[in-house]
């Protein structure tokens, strides 16, 4: 089950944004009247015990700045997504933590998605995080390759951009560890992508996806740098523009499944 977060994320601060506001307006005002109400002896404790919050009313205050900030950060300004598979190897394992710039592509409002400010459009080479064509609930990580009205081939592991083959490199044969020692023995290239040069990997015998594709206006195509183990727009078609959550710029943290532990060498690396 897929639970947008979000959108629980808006519930819950509108629901303790409410709490807040009513006590702040009528609540509060009858705890001070009923205190005011008690004869001139009265206990302090007796007072203080009228002019306590409800438990509902401390909560919501307490957590609505904090909803409110984290909401913010995470709808207008960078989000964290976890990398769950190893169509992006060799630039992202599986187990990479990563932080997307959320206004490179446009501000929008949280859970509609509607975009309030033109902030930037996706750049060829851009690793992009944005929703599933086919099931918007998902997550997905590729790099951007074509733009709208670009005819892109694949053809022969090779990419071309308008009829011009983008220029590769052999780099010999890939030796992973941990969770990518799966991969090793993969021929390993450097593609450079329209200016934006980064690594791919290779391997003989896997389906390749190869033909001729038009991106259509407001759309974007796209492929993950595991070139022979990607779900991508060889597969599916092209990504709408408006299914894009944002640019991913930085490794924050590994985890690494295979050895249990925390691969530091990745920590704070940048994302090309």
């Amino acid at each position: 089950m897929n639970f947008d977060f979000q959108a629980i994320m808006v519930a819950v601060l509108f629901v303790t944004g409410i709490i807040w506001a009513i006590d702040a307006l009528s609540w509060a005002k009858q705890r001070h009247s009923k205190v005011e109400a008690l004869p001139g002896d009265a206990l302090e404790e007796q007072k203080a015990a009228l002019l306590k919050e409800p438990l509902m009313v401390e909560w919501s205050r307490s957590f609505f700045p904090i909803i409110l900030v984290v909401l913010v950060l995470r709808s207008f300004i960078v989000e964290p997504f976890r990398i769950p598979s190893a169509s992006m190897m060799p630039t992202l394992l599986a187990g990479d933590f990563i932080l997307v710039n959320k206004f490179s592509y446009g501000i929008r409002l949280p859970v509609t998605d509607t975009k309030i400010i033109d902030s930037g459009v996706p750049q060829r080479g851009d690793v992009a995080v944005f929703r599933y064509p086919k099931d918007t609930s998902v997550d997905y990580i590729k790099r951007i390759v074509g733009l709208p009205g670009d005819r892109v081939a694949y053809i022969n592991e090779r990419i071309f951009i308008n009829g011009k083959e983008m220029p590769q490199q052999n780099q010999g044969a890939y030796m992973g560890t941990g969770i990518a020692l799966k991969m090793s023995g993969a021929n390993l290239r450097q593609e450079n992508l329209g200016g934006v040069e980064h690594q791919i990997l290779l391997m003989k015998g896997r389906r390749s996806g190869e033909g001729e594709y038009f991106v259509p206006e407001g759309h974007y195509f796209v492929m993950g740098d595991n070139r022979d183990n990607s779900n991508d727009s060889r597969f599916w078609g092209t990504v709408p523009e408006e299914n894009l959550v944002g640019k991913a710029f930085m490794i924050w943290m590994n985890w690494d499944s295979a050895n249990g532990s925390i691969t530091w060498d990745r920590l704070g690396s940048s994302i090309k």
